[in-house]
């Protein structure tokens, strides 16, 4: 015997429409989802009513026709159907702009509500390669939904939160902040996409949309939200696409390269630098191209290409020269020394190259410090504790463990603590020695924690 659904029910209820309205309503939504086989009817509604459930996608269909009509977000789940397919669909890119705002809005409402379907969710190693090549291929299909009509002043306040919680980010680590940006996002610029805009209002929307969903992604990988941040990150992707600024995907590719070869696939983080590179062009932005090549010369460090390593950092350094920052984009503004020197001292860590590595470790700790990055220093300082280990030099390798310790503890970042762990793996061969037993004592507190 069927249940019936009275979430539905209370839904249509609030809503005022009839039966044939509802139906009506769908089976235009359909058109625009690209499923136009879906041409439900009054008797079709009254059995979702008595509990029939409806096939994929039309629990996300229904879901899209009430938030247009309530103007807020409603999911599949207040309509009692469920979690329906945003893990999944967040891992999607594409090519309609519809799908592509129900599934980003869908992420930004499970994140804030913390779905436990969400918090489990795995990053996909192959999930990239279609958002890479789409991107690539820059094609659109644009399909604004009706409604109020947005205004440029309307993508000025959402630009203007944009630097505050980077901000956040870069000072206070991506576990500070994240879920009061999901909110932000889902109250206030995600129902932006939904309405009526004019070409020029779209774009910048949607770049501003992308650079604030790319965050959220990067704030998620920065707490080891790897799941979660690979959906954010592959549908800010999609965003930028939509807004026809070439400089802030290749951005989001950056950003998907460094996590595939945090999550140990190097080759699929290499392609993905590659692919922002060949998509950026060549005065688009120097800061990104330089963080494109930082990232490439991490990859091939992990895969043992001494010579491809150390060029793509010399050509990082090149492009990082060519740097204005006044023609940078407001994302951008942490590609800086700081930044730079931390990825090429874990490069040459990880080729076993530990002068340059303490070298560019300790120019990457002086900007971190000026700039009171903790984050940053720690990360860095971690690096430069594995360089004096590199030349058997404990006691300075303990020196700058301890200060890595204390920056990570000023910060709420899992990848402090996987440095802090890193460390300590690498500490191993020595034994019971004291410093290495007073270290990992002193570590034990943080590394629980997380």
């Amino acid at each position: 015997m069927k249940t019936p659904n009275t979430d539905l029910t209370r839904w249509l209820e609030r809503s005022g429409m009839s039966r044939n309205e509802l139906a009506r309503r769908v089976k235009a939504a359909a058109q625009t989802w690209g499923q136009p086989h879906i041409t439900p009817n009054a008797s079709t509604v009254r059995r979702w009513l008595e509990g029939d459930q409806p096939r994929t996608p039309v629990p996300e269909i229904l879901a899209d026709v009430f938030s247009g009509h309530f103007a807020y977000r409603v999911t599949t789940y207040d309509l009692g159907f469920g979690e329906g397919g945003t893990a999944e669909r967040s891992l999607a890119y594409n090519a309609s702009f519809a799908v592509t705002v129900e599934a980003v809005t869908d992420l930004g409402r499970a994140d804030v509500d913390r779905r436990n379907f969400l918090a489990v969710a795995p990053f996909a190693a192959v999930a990239a390669v279609g958002p890479s090549r789409d991107w690539l291929l820059n094609t659109l299909d644009q399909q604004p939904e009706p409604g109020p009509r947005v205004r440029l002043e309307d993508v000025g306040a959402v630009r203007n939160m944009f630097g505050e919680f980077q901000k956040v980010d870069v000072l206070q680590g991506g576990g500070s902040g994240r879920l009061i940006l999901a909110e932000y996002m889902n109250q206030h610029v995600f129902p932006l996409l939904r309405r009526t805009h004019t070409e020029e209002v779209r774009r910048a929307l949607c770049e501003a949309a992308a650079e604030q969903t790319y965050l959220l992604g990067w704030m998620a990988y920065d707490n080891g939200e790897h799941g979660t941040a690979q959906r954010y990150l592959i549908q800010s992707l999609r965003l930028a696409e939509e807004s026809k600024n070439s400089a802030l995907g290749a951005h989001v590719l950056a950003g998907m390269a460094d996590q595939a070869t945090l999550l140990g696939k190097p080759e699929e983080g290499r392609r993905l630098a590659q692919s922002g590179r060949a998509g950026l062009g060549k005065a688009a932005s120097p800061a990104c191209l330089a963080d494109l090549w930082a990232l490439e010369a991490r990859a091939l460090a992990k895969l043992g290409d001494k010579a491809q390593a150390a060029h793509a950092v010399v050509q990082s350094e090149a492009a990082f020269g060519r740097v204005r920052p006044e023609e940078e984009q407001e994302w951008a503004a942490f590609i800086d020394p700081a930044y730079l020197h931390g990825e090429h001292a874990n490069t040459f860590r990880d080729l076993d190259e530990s002068k340059q590595a303490e070298e560019h470790a300790r120019r990457s700790i002086e900007h971190a410090r000026k700039q009171r990055r903790a984050r940053r220093g720690a990360m860095s300082q971690a690096a430069l504790a594995v360089s004096h280990l590199q030349r058997r030099d404990l006691e300075a390798a303990h020196a700058a463990g301890l200060r890595t310790l204390s920056l990570s503890r000023q910060v709420k970042s899992s990848r402090c603590v996987e440095a802090v762990q890193d460390l300590q793996s690498r500490m191993e061969p020595y034994g019971k020695h004291r410093l290495i037993a007073d270290f990992n004592e002193r570590a034990r507190e943080l590394v629980a924690a997380a």
